[in-house]
């Protein structure tokens, strides 16, 4: 089997973060002002930190958490679909960067790779998004268009995945924002 790297551009994928931070506030924003718009006057009230000094602190906690819960869903997700379950996954922090990681060390079909790169944008940023609707929670919309946003390197990665055959072998890259695919020969 041949092995074949596919990776992104970290300055281009920031670029995609942003656009991707406005397209979720305007398909998320434009619904939830439609629904709760004239209903919820106390919207300032639900991210006002001046009544507590604190507030900022426990903010940054929560996002901090939030970041932590990504990574824990992607290496969750993934051991399911690797050989050697969660003995196939690790964590760990691009120092130089601040980032955190997780990372699968065995190959393991496409369609499992897309799982694990996924799920932590749809249960930490879509369904916080979607509840925000149901609910009027202004938190649940910032949180979920925040978390939407910053799974943009998954969202670029498994596009690519998209791109490759269905029943291909993919390796998560340890280091980089990458993965291999193995291509049959």
């Amino acid at each position: 089997m041949e092995k074949r790297k596919v990776s992104i551009d970290i300055a281009k994928a920031n670029f995609f973060a942003i656009a991707l931070l406005i397209g979720a506030a305007i398909v998320f924003g434009i619904p939830f002002l439609m629904i709760w718009g004239k209903t919820q006057p106390h919207w300032p009230d639900q991210l006002s930190m001046s009544s507590n000094p604190w507030s900022l602190l426990w903010v940054l906690l929560a996002y901090l958490l939030g970041i932590v819960i990504h990574e824990l869903i992607h290496g969750i997700t993934w051991s399911f679909f690797a050989p050697n379950g969660w003995r196939s996954i690790s964590f760990g922090v691009i120092w130089k960067m601040v980032t955190p990681y997780c990372h699968c060390d065995d190959p393991m079909r496409r369609r499992g790779y897309l799982w694990g790169a996924m799920m932590p944008c749809i249960v930490v940023g879509v369904i916080p998004a979607i509840i925000s609707l149901l609910s009027g929670s202004l938190v649940c919309l910032v949180w979920g268009i925040f978390f939407i946003s910053a799974a943009a390197g998954d969202i670029w990665m498994s596009w690519l995945l998209l791109k490759e055959k269905p029943g291909c072998l993919v390796l998560d890259h340890p280091n980089e924002t990458a993965f291999y695919v193995f291509d049959e020969e």
